[in-house]
């Protein structure tokens, strides 16, 4: 993984690059207020070769007119991140209806050439959000002292796992160069960030390309949004692939998109977060039968990398 920090105006105009690789800078607030160290802050992560965001800090109510006013004020060129940040504020918490309606606004200003993320909390996440839309992706935040593994079943794309001495994150992604190349949406492939170009003349229309029948899952993905591209539903998704948190889906995961229902697996090999509990009601079974067929005295002690045996 890759590490990065988000800055806003209590960091300096020029905050310290040094081993990291993105840097996430507060563009916005609200519809009136704008981060005065915004435009150096990104000077200086550009002079640095850093992958470039913005996000701006989403109030209650006028939410088209604050998406509008956050694609205008943010000093953003083309494919750098562009995320809401969805948490509590002295005037108040917007709602789910809110942060989903400027995620979608401000993916229907900008979404052509630049990933909107949604940023918030574990608490947020867990008990606020009903509708787990993160637009292109999930920031999600806990200082739980392990960075990379966030107490969530959702995909993510970036953890921010500490503020001391800076909000500090890391990214989902191997290299510096895979992270660009993501928020370059596999446009391009000199993974340098620039200004649009004049668009070359279309090209013929190519023949219908065979219908998939395999995905695999890329950082940022939902089983709903992968549903919604290839015209099926998440029940289908789910029953084809053995699913049964439908918010859980691990990135490089291969998903059929067609064909018979998967066979329930036999075994299950335990994974960071994992409880005994929690597999279980996944396989429709029940502790105290995991327990015996795997020779289990704690319940509550389980290893990363065991291998379960799975009765009913």
């Amino acid at each position: 993984m890759i590490t990065g920090q988000d800055w806003a105006s209590y960091q300096p105009a020029s905050p310290s690059t040094k081993d990291i690789d993105f840097a996430i800078i507060k563009a916005s607030e609200g519809t009136s207020y704008t981060n005065p160290r915004m435009n150096g802050q990104a000077a200086t992560a550009r002079s640095a070769g850093l992958i470039v965001g913005f996000y701006h800090f989403l109030l209650p109510g006028n939410v088209q007119a604050q998406a509008e006013y956050f694609v205008k004020q943010a000093a953003s060129v083309e494919y750098d991140l562009l995320v809401c940040d969805w948490e509590s504020s002295t005037a108040g918490s917007p709602t789910c209806a809110e942060k989903d309606a400027f995620l979608r606004a401000v993916q229907k200003l900008r979404g052509s050439n630049h990933r909107v993320l949604l940023y918030c909390n574990r608490d947020f996440w867990l008990n606020r959000d009903t509708t787990s839309f993160a637009a292109d992706g999930l920031w999600i935040a806990e200082y739980n002292g392990r960075p990379g593994t966030p107490s969530i079943k959702a995909p993510w794309v970036i953890h921010q796992y500490t503020s001391s001495p800076v909000d500090t994150n890391v990214a989902n992604f191997a290299t510096r160069a895979e992270l660009r190349a993501w928020a370059r949406k596999g446009d391009g492939g000199d993974g340098q960030e620039h200004e649009a170009e004049p668009k070359p003349a279309p090209a013929p229309k190519p023949k219908p390309a065979a219908k998939a029948t395999t995905y695999r899952v890329r950082a940022g993905d939902t089983l709903s949004g992968i549903a919604a591209k290839y015209g099926t539903t998440v029940s289908k998704l789910a029953a084809l692939n053995g699913i049964k948190d439908v918010d859980r889906i691990g990135v490089g995961q291969v998903l059929k998109l067609t064909g018979s229902p998967a066979a329930k697996p036999s075994t299950y090999k335990v994974r960071a977060g994992d409880t005994l509990s929690g597999i279980a009601a996944a396989h429709g079974t029940t502790v105290a039968k995991l327990a015996k067929a795997n020779g289990i005295k704690n319940v509550n002690l389980i290893r990363v990398g065991q291998t379960l045996k799975i009765v009913k």
